[in-house]
């Protein structure tokens, strides 16, 4: 997905936030300062496999034959910590550095690809540790227009944005395995950010022509929440 196709759900969720873009293009520019390019093709060998994508809720515990079943995993945040202790390698880790940057620096220098985001609020954590990172494994991202190194393949949220980064390297299909977007133990914003995931990964699948089975139950809520934005 390029820029301007994301563009306006990137605006509308500026707008439900309240969120500045100028503070998401001052992290872009940061992000910009630490990163060295990463050519998506060295994600060939997604195209046309099976990508699980690994969210964080409290079921993945009890989901990870899924991952074991995929021929890549990609994992959101601390994903990538409850597989690897299930012993299910990691292909990709997704993260914007709030809580388990350690794992996503020991990943790049174990030379696994890490996709590191850069927005309005993490601003010191993407000065502190994206000089940690092994730069040739760290694909630096944002959610404003991409500049220079840093790229938008799409998303929101840790989750869809690896869900729209396997889409964007050529995935053949999506799973989805530790994903909860009723979770209840969850502050206000981040209520917030999962509905916005849910809206984002349905508009992935409309435009992939897929049925995600996490998505069952609220297409309809989620297309009207969608239909004054597309």
């Amino acid at each position: 997905m390029n820029f301007e196709t994301f563009e306006p759900v990137y605006e509308a969720i500026l707008a439900d936030f309240g969120f500045g873009r100028d503070a998401d293009e001052h992290a872009r520019d940061v992000a910009v300062e630490f990163a060295t390019p990463f050519d998506l093709d060295r994600l060939d060998d997604w195209r046309g496999r099976t990508v699980a994508i690994a969210g964080a809720a409290p079921s993945l515990a009890d989901e990870v034959a899924v991952a074991r079943e995929a021929d890549v995993v990609v994992a959101a945040s601390t994903a990538a910590d409850v597989l690897r202790d299930r012993g299910v390698g990691v292909d990709c880790m997704v993260t914007d550095l709030d809580k388990n940057p350690e794992t996503a620096a020991a990943l790049t220098r174990e030379g696994v690809p890490v996709a590191a985001h850069a927005h309005g609020d993490n601003v010191p954590a993407v000065r502190e540790w994206l000089p940690r990172f092994d730069a040739e494994w760290t694909l630096a991202t944002t959610q404003a227009a991409p500049s220079g190194p840093v790229q938008n393949p799409g998303g929101f949220t840790d989750g869809d944005r690896a869900a729209f980064l396997a889409d964007h390297v050529g995935a053949g299909r999506l799973t989805f395995l530790g994903w909860d977007f009723d979770y209840p133990d969850v502050n206000p914003m981040k209520a917030r950010k999962l509905d916005w995931a849910a809206r984002l990964l349905r508009w992935l699948e409309r435009r992939r022509g897929e049925r995600f089975g996490i998505l069952d139950g609220r297409r309809r809520e989620l297309d009207a929440a969608l239909a004054p934005i597309l």
